[in-house]
Parts: C-alpha cells; structure tokens; sequence
C-alpha cells in the first residue's frame, strides 16, 4: 500500500502544508474487514488468538472507531433545532480546534510500505525531506503525551453518566484519545518511511542486467521514498508567500485532495 504525498509552503519559509491525496480505493474495504457488532469482534478475536495482542487491541480500537462514527452520522442526520443537532454543531466547532497536521498524520495508515512525496520543484528535496522527518519525529512526542493524557481524562468524565443528558465530555475525550492513538501510530510510520537508508530518487532509468534477485528488483521499482518535484505545484503556489485559499482550492482539484483539510492549514494561519 502506498501513498501520495504534497509538501509545500503556503506562508514563507516557516508556515507549510502537509496533506495526504484521497484515497478512493481503500476506504470501502477497509470500513468492510472492520467489526461491526460485539459478536463480530469477540469472533475476530477469537480467531487472531495466535496473533499478538497489540493485534487485538488494534482491532477493538477500530471497532470503537467505527461505533462512533456511526454515531456522528446520527447527529449529523438530526432536526434542524432539535438537541442531536446541537450537540453536532458544538462537535463542529471542537473539531475545527484539531490542528491539521494531527488530520495528516492520521491518515498515516501502518499498512503503508512507501510514499510519493510531491513538492514545488524549486525546493531542495533534502529540505522537504527534513521537513517531514520533523513533523514525524515531533508527532511521536506530541501526540504520546496527548494520548496519554487523554487517557487518564477518561474516568473523570465518564462520572458524568449519572447526568440525565447524553455524555458528551466523555466521548470527546474518547475520541481525542482515539484521535492522538492514530496520529502516533501514524507519526511512527512516517518516521520509519522517511528515514529509511533507501531514499532514492524517482527516475526512469532501469536495470536490464542480469536478475540477480526479486526483492532487490522489487526495492528499485518501489522504494520506501519517492521524491517527486511538480512543476505544475510551484506554478499554482508561486513564490509561495502567501497562498489565498482559491490557490489551494486549485490545488485541492489538480492533485486530488480533500479541500476541508487543506483550508485548514490557511486559517491555522490567521
């Protein structure tokens, strides 16, 4: 499984943009292997008993995922005015405090065996490269402490169940803790894909010679990193100064990103 990547700046030498393109082809079939009921995940677990238990938790954690994803669905599809709908809008404004590159590096997936690293082709690779080691190597301290965190919040707010109201402190903090789980694992992944020894370049050229090995053949055709420079990035960004949010929403429509996320990153900056 791999990934494309965009790396630009959007303020500066200092203020950059990192987001992930859509992923159209693994969203339907991951949701899928999912449990989807307490007798689907006891049966998966079940099953992966000679699996570790890092393994388990995993899956109880996407399972937890999935449940409250569906509930959000539910507010989402609530009355105008109703209380489900105003619990929804007060998730809307908690979710646009969520720092955008928390979104990026959960979308990070451990399955990921190497990333296409697109950026302006004026940048220095090695450059755009420290960048991304940088934002991995800080997500692994940031969001372990957060998650930590988080954690011990849980029995505090889930004191307020006796309330006769819907626990809403409770399953913020749940899924802040969900949240900054999947931005550390997501951060370790980078980290390891960024610094792996292997950082060739993408290039055309290939090796006709003898079939020494698979896996050497393999490794060549896709390495851990893939530095791309696009010229069609740095004419859209310009000097990348200041990026307007109709640049990232051309931007947004040419590599295939999700422009709720790129925005981001400009209000970030106001």
């Amino acid at each position: 499984m791999r990934a494309r990547l965009l790396v630009f700046p959007i303020k500066g030498r200092r203020n950059w943009c990192f987001i992930r393109s859509v992923d159209r082809s693994n969203t339907q079939s991951q949701s899928s292997q999912s449990p989807d009921t307490f007798k689907h995940l006891w049966e998966k677990i079940s099953s992966n008993s000679n699996k570790s238990a890092a393994a388990n938790v995993e899956l109880c954690i996407d399972f937890a995922a999935n449940k409250m994803n569906k509930a959000w669905s539910g507010l989402e599809k609530a009355p105008p005015g109703s209380f489900k709908s105003k619990v929804h809008s007060l998730g809307l404004k908690l979710l646009s405090r969520v720092k955008p590159s928390e979104i990026f590096l959960k979308l990070i997936p451990k399955q990921l065996t190497g990333v296409e690293v697109v950026f302006p082709s004026s940048l220095n690779p090695r450059l755009v490269r420290r960048r991304l080691r940088h934002m991995a190597l800080k997500g692994t301290t940031v969001h372990k402490n957060y998650f930590y965190g988080s954690v011990t919040l849980l029995p505090v707010t889930s004191a307020f169940a006796v309330l006769p109201l819907p626990n809403v402190p409770f399953f913020w903090i749940l899924f802040r803790t969900y949240s900054h789980w999947r931005a550390l694992k997501g951060s370790e992944k980078l980290l390891e894909l960024v610094s792996d020894s292997s950082t060739k370049q993408n290039s055309s050229g290939k090796d006709h010679g003898d079939e020494a090995s698979e896996n050497d053949s393999d490794e060549e055709t896709h390495p851990p990193l893939v530095m791309q420079a696009s010229k069609e990035l740095e004419r859209l960004i310009g000097d990348g100064n200041d990026v307007s949010k109709c640049t990232l929403k051309d931007i947004s429509k040419v590599f295939d990103l999700n422009t709720t996320d790129v925005l981001k990153y400009h209000q970030q900056q106001n």
